[in-house]
């Protein structure tokens, strides 16, 4: 029986946080955010496993933050690669072993903790129909062509652009194949900066998901910032059971 199985990418290093600590480690709220990523991922009915490549000195540190946080779905920790996309096809590989290539892969950031219940529904429900489904954003800004950096050069219809997110899922199968297509190639995977970018480049046609905007990618103190109050703001809607934008009214009643 076909499942589906969460690709958890947790190999950055954490230079654009400053702070010495791979990002996905730092703790918000009691806990690391690679945790509150996982916690989604595990408490979804539809996700029956979850594979993580992690840096390979922090594989140790990860499986006793699963242990201490009950992440249960996880049945496998693998190490990073030299690439990005090396570290999520190692991933693929171990999910491989136990599982066929009518699996639905959701390959998604260790640093994305914001992803929904109902995002995962739709991402799945997509790619069990149309062979793929990559989470995207409209552009809600003016996007401007500048080759250098110093003048406009073109200003290109902003109804057309998207900017891809994650999860981006596909059957296992085809995922793989994929890889080993552009590995032929361009075995350093030059120019892949995602699995969308890898399925494109292999002449896969790519669906688009319509995610929220609030499914950001901690990735700079700033995105930091914006994830704890994204905590602040669940936890207030959790407690008193309105929106924040009620909050002021309710609490001068």
């Amino acid at each position: 029986m076909s499942k589906n199985v969460a690709i958890i990418f947790a190999g950055g290093s954490g230079a654009r946080m400053g702070s010495g600590l791979p990002k996905q480690f730092i703790e918000v709220n009691g806990k690391p955010i690679i945790i509150h990523t996982l916690e989604i991922f595990e408490d979804h009915p539809l996700i029956d496993a979850i594979y993580v490549a992690c840096k390979e000195d922090y594989i140790g540190k990860l499986e006793k933050m699963l242990k201490r946080h009950m992440i249960t779905k996880v049945k496998g920790v693998v190490p990073g690669g030299v690439t990005g996309q090396d570290s999520i096809r190692n991933a693929l590989l171990a999910a491989a072993e136990e599982y066929g290539g009518d699996s639905v892969v959701l390959i998604h950031d260790g640093v994305r903790p914001c992803i929904t219940g109902e995002l995962i529904d739709e991402d799945i429900k997509c790619t069990r129909e149309k062979g793929s489904a990559v989470t995207c954003t409209a552009f809600f800004e003016t996007p401007v062509v500048s080759r250098e950096g110093i003048y406009v050069e073109d200003v290109p219809p902003r109804a057309e652009l998207f900017t891809a997110q994650a999860p981006q899922c596909f059957f296992l199968g085809d995922v793989l194949k994929a890889h080993e297509t552009i590995r032929r190639e361009n075995p350093q995977y030059v120019g892949i900066v995602d699995t969308c970018t890898l399925m494109k480049a292999s002449g896969k046609k790519v669906a688009i998901v319509k995610g929220p905007r609030g499914n950001i990618k901690v990735t700079t103190p700033e995105d930091l910032y914006t994830f704890r109050a994204m905590i602040e703001y669940r936890e207030t809607e959790q407690v008193f059971g309105f929106s924040q934008k009620e909050v002021p009214t309710k609490l001068m009643k």
